[in-house]
């Protein structure tokens, strides 16, 4: 039995060893100013900050990788979690969308902060400091409200 243990755990260590050649393609694609959400003057700082601090690891173009993001399997669900993110709302692209796409990105950003959704609580595991309080929750909803009515119909 203890054989049969070792040789798994060897077997284990091998196969977790050859996992690290098979890294996803980490990249981030250039970010033009004018384009991202940050360019609006109209964006109140205290918002800007919790979209900076919660949101824009996996909605922007501007991630900050962390030390896992070097370790198979990890790195497989951290790219696929910035893929979409990105895909459902990028920060970095908000100027590009059509005044309809925004409103409706708004809504999602309003329905996932009020439903706790959002940061993903698989994220908030390690980065603690994103998750948002109460008050927090209220001033994004308020804010993607008064921007959604504020963003003209055609």
């Amino acid at each position: 039995m203890r054989k049969i243990l070792k040789i798994v755990a060897i077997v284990i260590v091998i196969v977790f060893g050859a996992m690290q050649f098979v890294r996803p393609a980490f990249s981030d694609p250039p970010v033009i100013e004018s384009e991202t959400i940050f360019a609006n003057p109209d964006l109140p700082p205290d918002v800007r900050q919790v979209l900076v601090r919660s949101c824009a690891d996996c909605h922007s173009n501007e991630t900050a990788y962390p030390w896992y993001s070097n370790i198979t399997p990890f790195n497989w669900f951290l790219a696929s979690h910035i893929e979409e993110g990105r895909h459902e709302l990028n920060l970095s692209k908000w100027n590009t969308y059509t005044n309809d796409q925004k409103r409706h990105k708004l809504e999602e950003v309003c329905e996932q902060v009020e439903q706790g959704s959002m940061p993903l609580p698989s994220y908030l595991w390690i980065h603690r400091d994103a998750a948002l309080s109460d008050s927090e929750r209220t001033l994004l909803c308020g804010w993607a409200k008064v921007e959604s009515g504020r963003i003209a119909t055609p």
